[in-house]
């Protein structure tokens, strides 16, 4: 089952090469919104496993609409990676948040290993063995 990424990306631009990049992964379902309140409209009917949000939004920073996405019982533990041309003056909040911050312009083979990483299936727990006595 493909694996479904939520890009915000703020601009046509930066959209356009996030969706090409990560489409190309046949493993990946791209859906793209341009600003916050669209990405929140969307995210009540799909539920995302991945966000890569823009801090650049016109109506709230990424970093402000990854607290309101994750307000929702089912975002809670949908992990986020920010993109900022000004990655280091975030550090503190993308820290905190237990984030994955890139610096814009982005390295995409950096991007891609980041999203693998984040969006691969949990290692099975092991079982465990139980000795009678």
């Amino acid at each position: 089952m493909k694996k479904t990424i939520l890009v915000v990306a703020g601009d046509a631009e930066m959209g356009t090469i996030l969706h090409c990049a990560l489409a190309q992964e046949a493993t990946y379902h791209v859906l793209l919104a341009m600003q916050g309140f669209e990405a929140l409209k969307v995210t009540h009917y799909i539920t995302p496993q991945l966000f890569i949000l823009n801090y650049h939004l016109q109506s709230m920073n990424g970093i402000e609409l990854y607290d309101r996405l994750h307000t929702r019982y089912s975002l809670q533990a949908t992990p986020a990676i920010l993109l900022s041309t000004s990655l280091s003056s975030h550090r503190q909040e993308i820290t905190t948040r237990n984030m994955r911050g890139m610096n814009i312009p982005l390295e995409l083979d950096e991007l891609l290993t980041t999203v693998k990483m984040l969006v691969a299936p949990a290692p099975p727990a092991k079982e465990s063995t139980f000795f009678n006595r």
